[in-house]
């Protein structure tokens, strides 16, 4: 055994490092209601400054109430998908993708994003992102994480399945067996006899289509932008409404508590470097957002001026190159934050779409793809409505896009666009 002196650069994280990426990930409601934690136990901070002219203060001393009301805070299918994550040992290198991946779900539970962007998006590789997904697929309900009808229903019934392989291929080739009820094809095709199909499609009947429902906060929510963007003299400006950066100040009564005795100083210190740690994170949380959304308005810029159908393909990583910060960074910035526009509300995330290479290889974003697919089902002949297939030969004629028939269905169904058997008319 040998003694050895040796050199270690480390780096660590500090309470105040924490606390900065814990509020830049909070919206205005939670910024709020973390100040007020706050309050309740540090008595130095005197006001609470949200407005102008309108501010709140402490209950201990009498006041004005808070300038915005809002109904009791219920959790989100979001951030009850979240608190699952503490029961499972997620590598660390992924945990930042696992949360991206659940913001990234619709209401239905269903994930919107397609692995490759995902790994783009979160810089990291594409097998790393799918052992993102599969600690999705684990939480409750199950189905949860699913990019298709069929895989979500799979989800369900996989695990009790006496031939995983057959229900997979079932499901993924001939849904519309399923769908229709056809006994005799599925008999047929895969040598079962009837009464094991119709068992078979009796638990299919079972499985809850839209799992995320069944965790969805019914309650109303009060959506609180953090900004609003808007254009003067022919330029596009923020302006921050003034609850996303409150200012803080120490009751001025507190400087006549000085004392000889070492625990009182000690304990006033520590209350006013409490104050002071809280207010640079609030300052990073506000600086970090003001950066990130002006990197979205000059990436965005095609849309703020024309609209939904300008949208552009725009990655986290895209932005945490620009910024030079960390994608994580940026996950945590625009997660559970609003801005205001001149065409409504939009939450941040919107702003990041994948992207669909077209055929004079600019890329279309996939949601503008997904108003491709509802304008030509809207405008199809009823009484012989677009198949899938047809679907994506139009989108290659009229668009230029090259799709494969399997993510027009994917769209389709995230949109909740019946297959062409049911929007049939006669």
């Amino acid at each position: 055994m040998n003694l050895l002196q040796e050199q270690v650069l480390e780096r660590k994280m500090n309470q105040s490092l924490l606390q900065s990426l814990q509020l830049l990930q909070y919206s205005s409601f939670d910024l709020m209601e973390y100040i007020k934690e706050i309050e309740k136990e540090n008595p130095l901070i005197g006001e609470v400054i949200y407005q102008d002219d309108v501010s709140y203060f402490h209950p201990s001393r009498g006041g004005l109430v808070a300038p915005i009301e809002l109904n009791v805070k219920e959790l989100t299918m979001y951030e009850k998908l979240k608190k699952q994550l503490y029961m499972l040992t997620i590598p660390k290198e992924i945990h930042h993708a696992v949360l991206y991946g659940i913001d990234s779900l619709n209401e239905s539970g269903y994930l919107e994003i397609d692995l490759e962007f995902w790994a783009n998006a979160c810089d990291i590789t594409l097998q790393s992102a799918e052992k993102a997904l599969l600690y999705i697929q684990s939480l409750e309900p199950t189905g949860i994480g699913a990019r298709s009808l069929s895989e979500c229903i799979y989800l369900q019934l996989a695990q009790d399945a006496p031939d995983p392989d057959l229900l997979q291929d079932l499901l993924g080739d001939n849904l519309n067996w399923v769908a229709a009820g056809d006994v005799l094809s599925i008999s047929k095709y895969y040598s079962l006899s009837e009464p094991e199909v119709e068992g078979l499609l009796a638990k299919v009947r079972r499985c809850d289509p839209k799992p995320g429902k069944r965790i969805t906060t019914k309650t109303t929510n009060y959506i609180t932008p953090e900004a609003s963007i808007y254009k003067q003299q022919g330029k596009w400006h923020v302006s921050f409404f003034s609850w996303s950066s409150p200012s803080i100040k120490i009751d001025p009564n507190y400087k006549e508590f000085v004392s000889d005795e070492k625990y009182v100083v000690r304990y006033l210190n520590n209350k006013w470097s409490q104050v002071e740690s809280l207010r640079k994170a609030i300052s990073y949380r506000h600086n970090t957002l003001e950066r990130v959304i002006h990197c979205i308005i000059e990436k965005q810029s095609p849309f703020f001026e024309n609209g939904l159908s300008m949208l552009q393909p725009l990655t986290l990583k895209e932005i945490a190159d620009v910024l030079e910060l960390h994608t994580s960074t940026i996950s945590r910035t625009v997660s559970n934050k609003y801005i205001q526009t001149a065409s409504g509300v939009f939450p941040l995330n919107f702003f990041l779409q994948s992207g669909i290479q077209q055929a004079d290889g600019t890329k279309t974003s996939s949601i503008v793809v997904k108003q491709q697919i509802a304008d030509l089902v809207k405008n199809e002949d009823k009484r012989k409505p677009l198949s899938d297939r047809e679907i994506k030969e139009k989108l290659e004629a009229v668009y230029g896009l090259h799709i494969a028939r399997r993510t027009v269905m994917k769209y389709r169904e995230h949109q909740e666009i019946p297959s062409s058997s049911k929007r049939k008319e006669t």
